[in-house]
């Protein structure tokens, strides 16, 4: 499990995150809502280990971020944060590689290279392997930047390292530039790893999406976490009026412990 326990946490001197607890299970899709300016991107970044917090802590199977060497924290935890900053020419291929980098290690060239050509194949953008970064449009980005977190926490195919226990990935925006195909092959995805074992969080603006494919949903406010349970318990017209300031109605999806939400 990763954890979060009475989290605060602040960026350039103002207060971010208030007493925040948050748990990603193995084997979950959580979903992370909220409006602009809630606490979401940095609550992610300290789940990660990239934000310090001011108080509280966080730790990967009980023990502690700081705790953990680099290299085998990075073999269990992803990060997609809502951009990267990549500029250079990088053939797709040699991006997706980029996600390899703790493994090389232990593995060779031959599985690294398959664990990245997987990780590519899982997103639809294997056939942009001999492509530039740079011609690509937003979406495709979108989709190699998705396969690197996955062959960052990805064992080799002969499952000859990256150490044991469940990976976690931390997407901030995922579907950010995927069409509604793509949107849905990613909770695809997302469901397909969470039911191999591995905890998955992501940050979502449609909280339609959140209701239809996570176990749970983490509504954030504030810098407070709000309401987090599953979605029939979450999604309800009153949390949405207190926490987004929008009026809005609930109705029953096809599977009806999941509603949809429509404008009030």
């Amino acid at each position: 499990m990763l954890a979060a326990r009475g989290v605060h946490a602040a960026l350039g001197g103002a207060p971010v995150l208030r007493g925040v607890s948050l748990e990603v299970r193995a084997g979950e899709v959580l979903a992370l809502i909220g409006p602009n300016g809630a606490g979401k991107s940095t609550l992610i970044g300290v789940l990660s280990g990239a934000i310090a917090p001011r108080r509280g802590s966080v730790c990967l199977d009980s023990r502690p971020l700081a705790k953990w060497p680099r290299r085998a924290l990075a073999r269990r935890r992803a990060v997609l944060p809502q951009a990267t900053a990549l500029s250079f020419p990088f053939r797709v291929f040699d991006v997706a590689m980029l996600g390899r980098g703790p493994h090389l290690d232990c593995c060779g060239r031959a599985a690294n290279a398959a664990a990245a050509r997987e990780a590519l194949a899982e997103t639809g953008a294997l056939h942009l392997a001999e492509r530039l970064w740079t011609t690509l449009s937003g979406g495709e980005r979108q989709r190699v930047r998705l396969a690197l977190a996955l062959a960052q926490v990805s064992p080799a195919p002969s499952g000859s390292c990256g150490g044991a226990g469940p990976r976690y990935i931390l997407f901030d925006e995922p579907t950010n530039n995927l069409d509604l195909a793509w949107q849905q092959a990613f909770a695809r995805t997302a469901r397909r790893l969470a039911a191999g074992g591995h905890g998955m969080l992501a940050a979502l603006h449609d909280p339609n999406m959140a209701a239809l494919h996570a176990d749970r949903i983490c509504v954030l406010s504030a810098g407070r976490v709000v309401a987090d349970g599953p979605p029939e318990s979450v999604i309800s017209p009153g949390l949405f009026e207190a926490a987004f300031g929008v009026r809005v109605r609930t109705m029953p999806g096809p599977d009806p412990r999941r509603p949809i939400v429509l404008p009030a």
